[in-house]
């Protein structure tokens, strides 16, 4: 096995002197003709003989105590195979972002909360039996308003403690210009277009679930946990997953219940969760209350930086929205204040949604600094250069790469910003009031544990194998990609196999770590055949040319598939975090501009044109790269103009737990959007070069957005979304 801990910069020398020429280029994935053929095998689908169907029965009440549960009407119905309840491995919160959930309990965290399953020959009778079965509850405390409970300052969760680094009030108060502001967001759900699914059977005393799920390896621990098995007795299959936006990242209580189900009957048994379950049953973004406050001296010159939010979770959560983990290394400023207070509340778990923290906090972060610029008198971007630090502002670590300010360039040069930016309100195309606005992104990087096995076949053909998930985002093509860049083969000659927990562990995809990490263990393995290959060659590995299935050294060119001569080499890499991750400062960076068109009559808003430059380390497939930053802007627009779940604080249930009413970004909100790449190979970030893309593309998008709206209207909205209520009022009289 070829281990690589990153205790240095790594120089991956094999990867940049390769010819193959397929690494980064934008490559359609390989994966493509199975699903628009409907031949990829998803959670629910191409499901064992003999498969039940099953309907989780939810908790009527949002808090206090299961006091009963009636189950004779369902079990009368024809068709229904059995009611399960009462069963102490039952999960009564959800585990989406965390380890374990909890189990057996008739206490209630929330409406909807999983008390029974119901099983049934088909799905129509399943769902019928649910709504049959009746559940009484004593009353709880109710407390479905995160801004009336009290607030806990020194809670203990969540993976981002408070942050203090010198005297913010001496520093505010020191300083030419303090700008003290307010932002709120809302509750957002994690709407990926497949169900929460999962197929259960077992085969004597082993389990197999097919799930839609994106990190198998933690899963299958957190299902033989639940279960009371060990866990090389659990087999979890994800081979394709339909988008998972970190509400897939851990165990929903769904797949539990299934497998309990099938043991239960001695079938398998399958489960989708409705639409409108799926906001009671998966975790969701936390609402939030910023506040921001900037001491600067008069050229905007940061000096102090606060940025104290308050998030919710309820009692069984233990998952804190991390609201300034994008604002730690943004901009300048010796004295830095970072927190994140707790509410408890009686709703649905709050968990890890596409960047967390970065996602939301940069609505509050970007707008303030757009509101202290014109506070200032300078251009957004000017006071953003002045701010750009030298060095991590909060631990003083130098950067491993860092190209914000190219990207601020590029990006105001492909945007066409102007030199100097027109005054709110001042720029009309007939009905409609024109701005543009821009803001930085930014998302950590982690390189984690993880490894992938690569097969050079006697043919000449590789195989590489992981339990690493492709959530759309591209991993098939990528790892092929890698692979075939290092041992000099066509795509076409690179199989890819994920999704299996019989296969080697990966970190699973979340968090933006799943490409540079799985990628590093595939680089790693073909370096080890590449040693192989060389002693046959009678070279040194690094006097290797190998392109299109030949290896060529020391004046001779021979086909891999007569140099192999009937042989297999086969080779596990293994990456992990160390030093160089602890003594480097690691992040993606970005720039997003936006120009929107806003209606003085009715103020229906419109994003005329959007323009993202971003630093990714190197780039693995420009084309999957672009499509994720793309998705994420795109969320971007919807969370800046139309996403909010509302809660009915009298009962803790969701007003719009669905599409009709949860308003999601279509094609018709969504202008033509630029993606472009500042690309440099990050020798810190793990030996492919490659930092985090899939979350960057959200973060600052919806604050460039709500800076343009400002820009075009002079209306500025601090409380998310920024809907036509929130702006009419302010308009100019027309």
């Amino acid at each position: 096995m070829n281990e690589h801990v990153m205790d240095r910069a790594y120089r991956p020398a094999a990867l940049d002197a390769a010819e193959q020429g397929v690494l980064g280029k934008p490559l359609p994935r390989i994966e493509g003709p199975a699903k628009v053929s409907g031949a990829a095998d998803y959670a629910y689908e191409h499901a064992p003989a003999d498969t039940a169907y099953a309907a989780v029965v939810g908790a009527p009440a949002g808090s206090g105590r299961v006091t009963g549960i009636d189950a004779s009407a369902a079990e009368a119905l024809p068709g229904v195979i059995a009611v399960i309840h009462g069963d102490p491995r039952m999960p009564a919160g959800g585990a989406n972002s965390r380890a374990m959930p909890r189990l057996g309990t008739d206490l209630i965290f929330h409406y909807g909360q999983p008390v029974a399953i119901v099983v049934a020959e088909d799905q129509a009778i399943a769902r019928e039996a649910a709504a049959l079965v009746r559940v009484t509850c004593e009353a709880g405390q109710d407390r479905f308003d995160s801004r009336a409970v009290p607030v806990e300052r020194d809670h203990g969760i969540g993976f981002l403690p408070a942050i203090d680094k010198g005297d913010l009030d001496d520093a505010l108060a020191g300083s030419a210009v303090v700008l003290d502001r307010t932002y709120t967001t809302p509750i957002h759900f994690p709407a990926a277009l497949e169900p929460h699914a999962t197929t259960a059977w077992w085969e004597g005393d082993k389990l197999t679930v097919k799930s839609s799920n994106q990190v198998i390896g933690a899963a299958r621990t957190t299902i033989a946990a639940a279960l009371g098995i060990d866990a090389d007795r659990v087999r979890v299959l994800a081979p394709f997953v339909g988008g998972g936006f970190g509400g897939k990242t851990g165990v929903g209580p769904e797949l539990v219940l299934a497998a309990i189900a099938a043991e239960r009957i001695g079938r398998p048994v399958k489960v989708a969760l409705p639409r409108r379950d799926t906001a009671y049953l998966v975790h969701h973004r936390s609402d939030t209350v910023q506040r921001i406050r900037i001491g600067c001296d008069a050229e905007g010159h940061i000096a102090a930086f606060a940025h104290e939010s308050v998030a919710a979770q309820n009692d069984d959560g233990e998952f804190l929205e991390p609201v300034p983990f994008g604002s730690l290394p943004l901009y300048a400023g010796k004295v830095r204040r970072f927190r994140t207070d707790l509410v408890r509340v009686d709703l649905p778990a709050t968990g890890a949604v596409r960047a967390p923290g970065e996602a939301i906090g940069t609505f509050a972060v970007e707008g303030a600094m757009d509101e202290l610029a014109e506070r200032l008198g300078l251009d957004p971007i000017e006071l953003r250069r002045r701010n750009e630090p030298a060095t991590d502002p909060l631990s003083g670590k130098p950067f491993s790469t860092r190209r914000m300010i190219d990207c601020y360039d590029e990006g105001a040069r492909l945007f066409g910003w102007p030199a100097t930016l027109p005054a709110p309100a001042s720029v009309r195309d007939g009905d409609w009031l024109i701005g543009i606005g821009m803001a930085a992104s930014l998302r950590g990087n982690f390189t984690v544990n993880a490894q992938a096995r690569v097969r050079l076949n006697a043919d000449g053909r590789a195989v590489v194998e992981t339990d690493m998930t492709d959530i759309g985002t591209g991993t098939y093509t990528i790892l092929a990609q890698v692979a075939g860049e290092m041992l000099g083969l066509p795509i076409d000659r690179v199989e890819v196999r994920l999704g299996d927990t019989d296969l080697p562990p990966s970190a699973g995809s979340g968090g933006s770590f799943g490409a540079g990490s799985a990628g590093s263990a595939v680089v790693l393995a073909c370096e080890e055949i590449l040693a192989a290959l060389a002693l046959r060659m009678n070279a040194a590995p690094e006097d290797l040319r190998l392109k299109d299935g030949c290896v060529t050294a020391a004046g001779r060119s021979v086909p891999l598939a007569d140099l192999l001569r009937g042989d297999t080499l086969e080779a596990v890499g293994k990456t992990a975090p160390g030093a160089e991750s602890k003594r480097t400062s690691q992040a993606s960076h970005g720039a997003q501009f936006v120009e929107v068109a806003v209606n003085r009559i009715s103020g229906e808003i419109r994003v005329r044109r959007m323009v993202g430059v971003f630093d990714v380390g190197r780039v693995l497939n420009a084309g999957t790269a672009a499509n994720q930053i793309i998705g994420g802007m795109v969320w971007g627009i919807a969370y800046a103009l139309s996403e909010d779940a509302v809660i009915d604080t009298r009962t803790g249930r969701f007003v719009n737990p669905d599409f009709g009413e949860y308003h999601v970004a279509v094609n018709a909100d969504v202008p033509q959007i630029e993606v472009h790449f500042i690309e440099e190979v990050d020798t810190s970030a793990n030996p492919v070069g490659a930092k985090g893309v899939g979350e960057l593309g959200i973060s600052g998008a919806g604050a460039a957005v709500v800076n343009a709206i400002y820009n075009a209207t002079g209306v500025r909205v601090r409380d998310m979304p920024v809907t036509l209520d929130k702006l009419l009022a302010g308009l100019p009289a027309v």
